[in-house]
């Protein structure tokens, strides 16, 4: 199980517990937010309630070894966000899928786009706000945001001659060189890069960066490489990235060559009907809806 309850403690129960270790000292300051748990895991929060919060503040839990993020570029993130005044969860991403934005002021807000702004992927972030007064989050939270890569990371597959060349340009996003060959028959799912990740399941709901290609020429006809942002889907609904995908490993990067006999999918497009296409798959992340916290 990828999730961990968030917890606190009341100030009713801590007074309690100092009471009976002999400490007369009453409290009058709420207890630091702390966290923990492992990296790819949800975190564990721990602060007394209800926790008293006059401006926002944010905490380095753990510094990022990965690629600094850019500024106006996609942002993929996790997170755990609770009400501060009784520790309940209020909404995660951690059993389902994670969020991408753009690294912007005007698409984070704010409060998340100064605790992001600055950082590296794999970074692990706290941030406490009071509440905003607008209805919606009307109350003081604490959130927890870990920071995902949003291209493949691993081991580089040697390539297979019999299928199209890969070239990635510096931001990962990836181009092909068509073989001139008649396309194989079957689906073909080929790792480029392996990742170390969690396995993807057949009922996931997979996070991902792709580009489709046309087997005969090469040529792009959709990426989300140009749209964006990746985007996550559940595996059930397109069958070959399902069968393809399945097994794979998050951090991989995968070529899948799709015959005809496939819906698309994804991407379905009259022009490019009864030819074999080719996707280039980055797996991002992949989530379990079925496990979802409640």
């Amino acid at each position: 199980m990828r999730r961990l309850q968030g917890r606190a403690l009341t100030a009713g129960l801590l007074m309690a517990l100092l009471a009976l270790a002999g400490c007369s000292t009453p409290v009058t300051e709420p207890a630091a937010v702390t966290v923990s748990g492992e990296p790819g895991e949800a975190p564990t929060i721990t602060y007394v309630t209800p926790l008293q919060v006059d401006k926002t503040r944010t905490e380095q839990i753990w510094e990022g070894t990965g690629a600094p993020l850019v500024e106006g570029a996609p942002v993929l993130i996790d997170f755990w966000l609770e009400d501060a005044t009784d520790a309940s969860l209020v909404k995660e991403s951690y059993s389902t899928n994670p969020t991408a934005m753009l690294l912007t002021e005007e698409d984070l807000g704010t409060d998340l786009y100064n605790t992001l702004r600055g950082q590296k992927v794999g970074a692990r972030l706290l941030q406490v706000s009071p509440g905003t007064g607008s209805g919606a989050t009307d109350y003081p939270t604490v959130t927890v945001v870990d920071v995902l890569p949003t291209r493949a990371d691993g081991e580089p597959v040697a390539p297979r001659p019999d299928l199209p060349a890969v070239t990635l340009d510096a931001s990962g996003a990836p181009s092909i060189t068509a073989t001139g060959t008649d396309p194989p028959s079957a689906l073909v799912a080929q790792p480029l890069i392996r990742g170390t990740g969690e396995q993807v399941g057949a009922s996931d709901v997979v996070t991902v960066q792709y580009t489709g290609f046309a087997w005969t020429t090469g040529e792009p006809f959709d990426s989300t490489w140009t749209h964006g942002l990746p985007v996550s889907f559940s595996l059930q609904d397109v069958k070959a990235w399902a069968e393809g995908l399945v097994d794979q490993p998050v951090g991989s990067q995968v070529m899948l060559v799709v015959p005809p006999t496939y819906a698309l999918g994804v991407t379905d497009s009259e022009e490019l009907a009864g030819q074999t296409v080719v996707f280039v798959v980055d797996i991002l992340a992949t989530g379990h809806p079925d496990q979802a916290a409640g």
